[in-house]
């Protein structure tokens, strides 16, 4: 095999030079791509390029994107082993193009990052101290994990949104449309401090729950620079967004068994398949559980 694959990237490469009119750059990139290729089928032991399917090629593109690939080099990768299989299949090399029905890795959905149970913890941890600002702070924290609302949305809850007998908050989502959230027992404990001893000493104070200094709602950048703060506070080496926290609620929801509709719901998506993206990050979870702990992982 090693031959023949040798000889068909050899006749690839003199069509694109005399045929196409390729610059040498252009020309040498297509010939690295295809060692790239010819590398990984040689590793898993094909015999026969006509065995190759859609299945080892998306293999091929998986090592590239482990190995730290750009999806931009990876998906000029796959361009140059679909223009390859294309050319032998033209050619009467191969039956078939097996490479028609693959994507390219800029359409992939990018997994969102989470935060493990112990990172929020940690996060939470360091709003310990007892400043007024830290009372607040850690509020909100409880807040975005106990709810998964977006930036925007705890941006504009107001006081009068909240139930804390019923632990329960109204949301105003995407396009105008309302919610009911459960709160939690801690959030609601930890935001009900926040109110009795921080919010109430406020002089004439806006209607939103969390407040700055002046008594008015803070913004969206304020809590860019509360996450930052915290993390930087809890040394989490990794990069972590208010929507972070949006993630690990819906994540952690899943992993718990909590049914797909209901995440959906409570994160207020219009659709579903939305909402779907956080099953893959549950199964990839899972399957490092797996790996990291049974004997035969």
């Amino acid at each position: 095999m090693a031959d023949r694959l040798d000889s068909y990237i050899q006749l690839f490469m003199e069509y694109l030079s005399v045929e196409k009119l390729l610059a040498k750059n252009s020309l040498m990139a297509y010939q690295r791509d295809l060692r790239d290729y010819v590398t990984f089928l040689r590793k898993s032991k094909l015999v026969e390029l006509e065995k190759v399917n859609p299945q080892k090629i998306h293999a091929f593109l998986m090592e590239l994107k482990n190995k730290g690939l750009a999806t931009t080099s990876i998906a000029r990768h796959l361009v140059s082993v679909k223009i390859f299989h294309r050319f032998l299949v033209r050619e009467r090399y191969l039956k078939k193009d097996i490479t028609s029905t693959l994507e390219s890795p800029k359409t992939w959905k990018k997994l969102p990052d989470f935060l493990s149970f112990v990172e929020v913890e940690k996060m939470i941890k360091a709003t310990s101290g007892g400043s007024r600002k830290k009372v607040r702070d850690r509020a909100i924290l409880e807040l975005f994990y106990a709810t998964g609302m977006r930036v925007s949305e705890i941006v504009n809850l107001k006081l009068a949104d909240l139930n804390f007998e019923a632990s329960i908050l109204k949301c105003m989502g995407k396009g105008g449309k309302e919610r009911m959230i459960p709160l939690g027992r801690i959030a609601n404990e930890v935001i009900q401090s926040y109110i009795k001893h921080i919010r109430s000493k406020v002089k004439s104070p806006s209607s939103e729950l969390f407040l700055n200094r002046q008594g008015k709602k803070l913004t969206r950048q304020s809590f860019w620079k509360i996450i930052k703060k915290y993390t930087k506070e809890a040394h989490l080496k990794k990069r972590i967004t208010p929507h972070t926290f949006r993630h690990s609620f819906a994540t952690h929801l899943l992993e718990g068994g909590a049914d797909l509709r209901i995440v959906q719901e409570l994160l207020g998506h219009a659709d579903i398949s939305t909402t779907q993206i956080y099953t893959h990050v549950s199964k990839d979870r899972l399957k490092g559980i797996h790996t990291q702990f049974h004997p035969r992982g």
